[in-house]
């Protein structure tokens, strides 16, 4: 159980982490090798937790299967990166939203609409 939304944010993009770590595995697998993956994120402590190796009081309840992140920040093999709460593209996923935030969130995903293609 998180107790921040930092804190939860964190753990979440360790989550992410290990997910893309696993497909850029499968990915070399085929040939296609990429190097530094991005994972954008809209909370900027905890991006800094990532970044930050110094063990804070407030950061030592987490566990340490979460800093996992960490180290493949380190290595250069994910980089966290901020994106503004307005831009975040799993919105379009997770949220209701106005008619204009979704065909906005719609085309940066590249989604055509098909009523206008057709």
């Amino acid at each position: 159980m998180a107790l921040s939304t930092t804190e939860a944010e964190y753990i979440a993009a360790g989550s992410c982490c290990a997910q893309t770590l696993w497909m850029k595995q499968q990915l070399s697998d085929y040939g296609l090798n990429l190097s530094k993956i991005p994972l954008l994120c809209d909370n900027t402590s905890a991006i800094n937790l990532t970044k930050n190796l110094v063990q804070h009081s407030r950061t030592k309840h987490i566990e340490i299967r979460h800093h996992f992140i960490r180290d493949h920040v380190t290595n250069g093999d994910c980089e966290i990166q901020f994106v503004s709460t307005e831009n975040q593209l799993v919105d379009l996923f997770t949220k209701s939203l106005s008619k204009e935030i979704f065909n906005f969130l719609r085309n940066e995903l590249g989604i055509l609409d098909i009523k206008h293609v057709l």
